[in-house]
C-alpha cells in the first residue's frame, strides 16, 4: 500500500526485524517506539507529519485539519503536555496519532476509527500498523478465528476488534493502544439537544460549509465521485475549485444523465466510468483493501482506476450513515408484499433482524443458503447471537435504542475499503468525519437524522441544489417516491426505476466467476454473488497475508457455535 503506518513498541532493531525502513517517507525513533509512515500526501499541509522536541514526540498520520496552519503534530504534542488525553478532543480529521510525553506513549484513532490499526504481540515486542497483512507477518503460526470468518461471510464485516486471525487484533473504536494495553476513549458519545437549543438543518448546513472549506486547499487537478443522489451535492455545490466529476455507469443510464446535468449546473467537467467486467476485479492487489474484515464489493471504482485522472479526490462516503439515518429503522406499513414507509422511527424494532438485513446477511429470506447442520441453530439465531450483544454494548455511549442502533452502524462502516483504495491512489479528503459534523450527529436526535433534515440543509447551501432530482426519486416526498416505485414495479407496461448500481448477478455470470473462483465447489455455486465474492475476499486475502491457502470456500459457509 502507498499509505501506511507501521510501528513497534521497541527499538529500531525490532522495527527492522519486520520491515524494510526504506519503504517509508520517514521513520521516527523514540524512547518507547519506532514508527514508519508513508502517505500519498506526505509533506502537504494538514497531512502526515512528525514533530520532536524537548517535551516529547508526536506523529500524526492521515488527514488532520489545522485551524491555525501550524503542524498538527506540534499542536497536539503541546496540548497533550498541558491537558493529557483531552488534547485528542480537538483533532479534526481522519487519522492515527502517536504521542510520547513524560513516560506516556500511546497511539490513538480518530473518534470513529475511520482508519483501522491492527496489532499483535510478537516475541518481546508489540507490533502495530494500518496494513493488516503486514502486521500479520509478525505472527508465527497464525490460527484462524472461525467466528470472524463466519461474520465476514454472512454479514460482510467482522465485529468488535476481531480479525480473521486469533493473534491479530484491532485498536478499539474511539480507542488507544499502549505498549501493554488497548482501550477506549469517550469522544463519540451521544448528547441529543432540543430544537430550541440546536437548529438541526441550519447547523448541518453551516457545518457542511465549514467542513468543505477546510479541505479546499489540496493539490493539483481535483475530482469527485459524483452520483445522481443527494450526498455528493453538498461538496459539489460548495467547492469552488473542482475540475471533474466521475460517475459509474453507462452513457445512456439515468444515473449518468442526471450526474452530467449536476456537473453542468456547477460548471465542472464530467466523465463516465463505464461498467465492464473489471467492476468485479478480484485480483489480490484489490482485495488487500478489505483487510480480511470487510467485503471488497464497495470499491465500486476499482475497474476504472486508470481512468480517474486527478491528483485530489473527494467523495460523500458516510453522509448517509451520519446525516441521513441509513441504519435507523423507519416505521412501515406492510401491503402487497412490500413495506411502505411512514413518518417516524419504528418504536420497537427487532434490532438483530433489522441490522442483519442492512448488512446483506446471508441468512436473510430469499438468500438461497442451505443451513443444514448448524449445530441445531438456525440462521436467525446466529444473527441474533452475533448482533444482540454488540447492540447492547452500544448503550455505554448511547442514550436510547435508536442511537445505539446508529452507533452499531457507525462502528462497522462496511464501506471503508472504498476510501482505503481511493486514499492509496490519490490525495483523498474525508469530509464526513469533520469534527463539527460528527458533533452534529451526536447532538441531533435520531428522529431528525433523516433525509428530510439533510435536504433542508442542502437547500440552505444552495436553493437550486435540487433542480435535478435523482432519477429514482423524482419527488421531494420520500413517501411519494416509494409509491411511484411500487407502481412502476407492479403495473404492466410501466418501466421500473433503474438501479443506480451495476447488476452483480449479470456481471458475475458474464465473467464465469463460479468456474474461475470456485471450481469443484458446486455447493457454493447456488449462493448469491455477493456472498460468493465475500468468500473469495477471505480466501484470497488470507493467502495474500500468509503466503498459503488456509481455508476452503465450503469451510466458510458453516457458522460456528457462538459463545457470548
Amino acid at each position: 500500500m502507498q499509505n501506511e503506518l507501521f510501528g513497534v513498541f521497541g527499538s529500531r532493531a525490532d522495527f527492522e526485524r519486520f520491515c524494510n525502513p526504506a519503504r517509508f517517507n520517514t521513520v521516527v525513533e523514540t524512547d518507547q517506539a519506532t514508527i514508519g509512515v508513508r502517505d500519498v500526501g506526505y509533506g502537504l499541509p494538514g497531512r502526515t507529519v512528525a514533530h520532536d522536541d524537548e517535551t516529547g514526540t508526536c506523529v500524526v498520520w492521515g488527514e488532520v485539519v489545522s485551524e491555525t496552519g501550524a503542524s498538527p503534530a506540534k499542536e497536539l504534542l503541546r496540548r497533550y503536555a498541558e491537558v493529557g488525553d483531552d488534547a485528542f478532543d480537538l483533532l479534526n480529521g481522519s487519522y492515527l496519532a502517536y504521542v510520547e510525553h513524560d513516560g506516556d506513549a500511546q497511539l490513538v484513532t480518530d473518534a470513529i476509527r475511520s482508519w483501522e490499526c491492527y496489532y499483535t504481540d510478537a516475541p518481546e515486542v508489540r507490533v502495530f500498523g494500518t496494513d493488516a497483512a503486514n502486521v500479520a507477518q509478525a505472527v508465527t503460526n497464525a490460527s484462524l478465528d472461525e467466528q470472524a470468518l463466519a461474520e465476514v461471510t454472512h454479514f460482510g464485516v467482522a465485529f468488535d476488534e476481531a480479525t480473521v486471525f486469533d493473534e491479530l487484533e484491532r485498536v478499539p473504536f474511539d480507542g488507544y493502544l499502549t505498549p501493554e494495553s488497548a482501550g477506549e476513549l469517550s469522544r463519540f458519545v451521544y448528547d441529543p439537544q432540543p430544537p430550541s437549543e440546536f437548529d438541526y438543518a441550519t447547523e448541518l448546513a453551516e457545518r457542511l460549509e465549514r467542513a468543505i472549506e477546510r479541505r479546499i486547499e489540496l493539490p493539483g487537478r481535483k475530482g469527485m465521485l459524483l452520483s445522481a443522489g443527494y450526498d455528493s451535492r453538498a461538496i459539489l455545490s460548495q467547492h469552488p475549485d473542482l475540475d471533474v466529476g466521475y460517475t459509474l455507469g453507462t452513457p445512456e443510464a439515468a444515473e449518468v444523465k442526471v450526474a452530467k446535468k449536476l456537473a453542468a449546473q456547477y460548471g465542472i467537467d464530467h466523465e463516465t466510468l463505464e461498467v465492464t467486467e473489471r467492476y468485479l476485479d478480484v485480483r489480490p492487489e484489490v482485495i488487500q483493501y478489505s483487510q480480511g474484515i470487510r467485503e471488497s464489493l464497495h470499491i465500486h471504482h476499482r475497474g476504472n482506476n486508470d481512468e480517474i485522472e486527478v491528483d485530489t479526490v473527494y467523495h460523500g462516503m458516510l453522509f448517509d450513515t451520519l446525516f441521513r439515518g441509513f441504519f435507523l429503522p423507519g416505521k412501515g406499513l406492510e401491503m402487497f408484499d412490500r413495506t411502505f414507509p411512514l413518518q417516524g422511527l419504528e418504536p420497537d424494532p427487532d434490532v438483530p433482524q433489522h441490522f442483519a438485513k442492512k448488512l446483506g446477511f446471508l441468512g436473510s429470506e430469499g438468500s438461497g443458503a442451505d443451513y443444514d447442520g448448524l449445530d441445531e441453530r438456525s440462521a436467525d439465531e446466529f444473527a441474533r447471537d452475533v448482533i444482540q450483544p454488540r447492540y447492547e454494548a452500544c448503550f455505554d455511549r448511547a442514550d436510547d435504542p435508536h442511537n445505539a442502533i446508529d452507533l452499531l452502524g457507525v462502528k462497522q462502516k462496511p464501506t471503508l475499503p472504498f476510501r482505503g483504495h481511493l486514499a492509496d491512489h490519490y490525495v483523498e479528503s474525508f469530509v464526513a468525519v469533520d469534527r463539527e459534523l460528527l458533533e452534529w450527529h451526536l447532538k441531533t436526535p435520531p428522529e431528525h437524522r433523516n433525509t428530510r433534515t439533510f435536504l433542508q440543509a442542502l437547500e440552505k447551501l444552495d436553493p437550486e441544489i435540487l433542480r435535478h432530482q435523482p432519477p429514482d426519486r423524482p419527488h421531494h416526498s420520500f413517501r411519494m417516491n416509494q409509491i411511484e416505485k411500487f407502481l412502476r414495479e407492479k403495473l404492466p407496461g410501466v418501466k421500473a426505476f433503474e438501479n443506480p448500481w451495476p447488476d452483480r448477478q449479470e456481471l458475475y455470470d458474464r465473467n464465469n466467476l463460479d468456474q474461475k473462483l470456485f471450481p469443484g465447489y458446486e455447493e457454493v455455486h447456488g449462493l448469491p454473488p455477493r456472498v460468493k465474492l465475500r468468500m473469495n475476499d477471505l480466501t484470497t486475502w488470507i493467502e495474500f497475508a500468509t503466503g498459503e491457502s488456509q481455508c476452503t470456500p465450503d469451510e466458510l459457509l458453516r457458522p460456528p457455535s457462538v459463545s457470548t
